[in-house]
C-alpha cells in the first residue's frame, strides 16, 4: 500500500489557496480532517505551508496519506448519460454558452440530483472530449451565471479553471458581461426605468421583498427598456446590473409593471387572463443577450462581442398574440 502521493499542479489547480484545492481534491473528507492534514500530512515543494497558500503552475502537493484512505475520500466525476436538452449559443476552447430550456435547473438541488443543465453540459465536453475527469485533479467545468427552473435563455460555462475564475471576476465587475432578458410587462411602458433599490429575501417562502435605498439590505439595480406595446402590455428589455434573487421579477412588481404569468409576484387578474388566452401559468422571461466589453487577459478575445438566444416558441406565440406579427423590413 503506497502511503505517498505527489500532485503536480497545472493550469486547473493553480491560483488557488491550498485548503481550497484539499476541499475539491478530497471532496468526501470532513473539513476538520483537511486542516489536520495540512499540519502533518501535507507539503508543497517538500515544505509546509499554511493553509492560504496560493497554488502556482508546476508546485507539487505531496500527501503523506494511504492511498485507500484518498480513495475514499475522492468524489468521481463520470458521465452521467442526461438527455441533452440545451442547444449551443457559442463555444470556443475556454468557455460555452448555451440556451437553458423551460423547466430546467441550472444546478442540482435535492429533488434532482442527475438531470439538471450543469450534469448535461457535462456530459456534452465529456463527448467532445473537451473535459476528462479521469485526469482532471480537482475541476469541473462551471455555470458562473444562474437562471430559475422556468427562465429561458442564455447560461455562461467556463471550460477551464483560469477560464471560470476570470468570468466570476467579470461578472462580479458589473461592467464586463451585459446580461440581458427579454418579458413582457402589464401595462403601457413608454420610457425607460433606471430602478435602485435594496431587498430582502425569505428563505423559508423563498421570496424577496423590495425597499427603499434608505432601508437596510442588498442593493439592486435593474434598467428596463420599452420594445413595443400594445395598449395594456408592454413588451421589454431588461439589463441586470446586480444579480439577486427573482430581482427581475420582483422590481418590476414594484415599479407598478409586473411580469405576466408570474404567480409569486404579478398580478392575479392579468395572470388569469394569460392562463386562459395562452395557457401561461408562470413567469415570462427569457435570458436573451450576453455583451462583452472592457474585458482583459485571456478572454481579452470577447470584448465586443454579443451572444443571442432566439425567443422560445412559446415567447413568440404570446409576443405575437399580443402585439401581432413582427413587420418585415423591405
Amino acid at each position: 500500500m503506497n502511503f505517498m502521493i505527489n500532485i503536480e499542479i497545472g493550469k486547473n489547480e493553480q491560483n488557488q489557496r491550498l485548503d481550497k484545492f484539499l476541499r475539491k481534491y478530497l471532496g468526501k473528507a470532513p473539513l476538520s480532517y483537511i486542516y489536520k492534514a495540512i499540519r502533518k500530512d501535507v507539503k508543497v515543494n517538500g515544505k509546509r505551508s499554511k493553509e492560504d497558500y496560493i497554488l502556482e503552475l508546476g508546485d507539487t502537493v505531496t500527501l503523506y496519506i494511504a492511498d485507500d484512505v484518498i480513495e475514499s475520500y475522492r468524489k468521481k466525476v463520470e458521465a452521467t448519460r442526461a438527455k441533452r436538452q440545451f442547444k449551443i449559443a457559442y463555444e470556443d476552447e475556454n468557455l460555452i454558452i448555451v440556451e437553458k430550456p423551460f423547466g430546467l435547473l441550472t444546478h442540482g438541488d435535492q429533488h434532482e440530483k442527475k438531470n439538471h443543465l450543469a450534469n448535461q453540459v457535462i456530459d456534452y465536453l465529456i463527448e467532445t472530449e473537451s473535459y476528462n475527469p479521469r485526469i482532471e485533479k480537482t475541476f469541473t467545468p462551471a455555470p458562473v451565471n444562474r437562471l430559475d427552473r422556468n427562465t429561458t435563455g442564455l447560461v455562461l460555462f467556463g471550460k477551464t479553471n483560469p477560464a471560470v475564475q476570470q468570468l466570476n471576476q467579470m461578472i462580479r465587475e458589473k461592467d464586463k458581461v451585459s446580461k440581458c432578458y427579454m418579458t413582457i410587462v402589464a401595462g403601457t411602458l413608454k420610457k425607460e426605468l433606471h430602478l435602485r433599490d435594496r431587498m430582502v429575501k425569505d428563505r423559508v417562502n423563498n421570496k424577496v421583498t423590495v425597499l427603499s435605498m434608505d432601508q437596510e439590505g442588498l442593493e439592486m439595480e435593474t434598467i428596463v427598456r420599452p420594445l413595443q406595446h400594445s395598449g395594456k402590455y408592454t413588451l421589454v428589455e431588461v439589463e441586470i446590473i446586480t444579480g439577486r434573487t427573482h430581482q427581475i421579477r420582483a422590481h418590476l412588481a414594484k415599479a407598478g409593471h409586473p411580469v405576466i404569468g408570474d404567480v409569486k409576484y404579478g398580478d392575479k387578474r392579468v395572470n388569469g387572463y394569460v392562463r386562459q388566452r395562452f395557457d401561461l401559468n408562470t413567469q415570462l422571461l427569457h435570458a436573451y443577450k450576453l455583451e462583452f466589453a472592457g474585458v482583459d487577459g485571456d478572454l481579452a478575445y470577447l470584448n465586443g462581442k454579443t451572444v443571442y438566444a432566439e425567443l422560445p416558441e412559446d415567447f413568440q406565440r404570446i409576443k405575437t398574440g399580443l402585439f401581432g406579427e413582427d413587420k418585415k423590413e423591405k
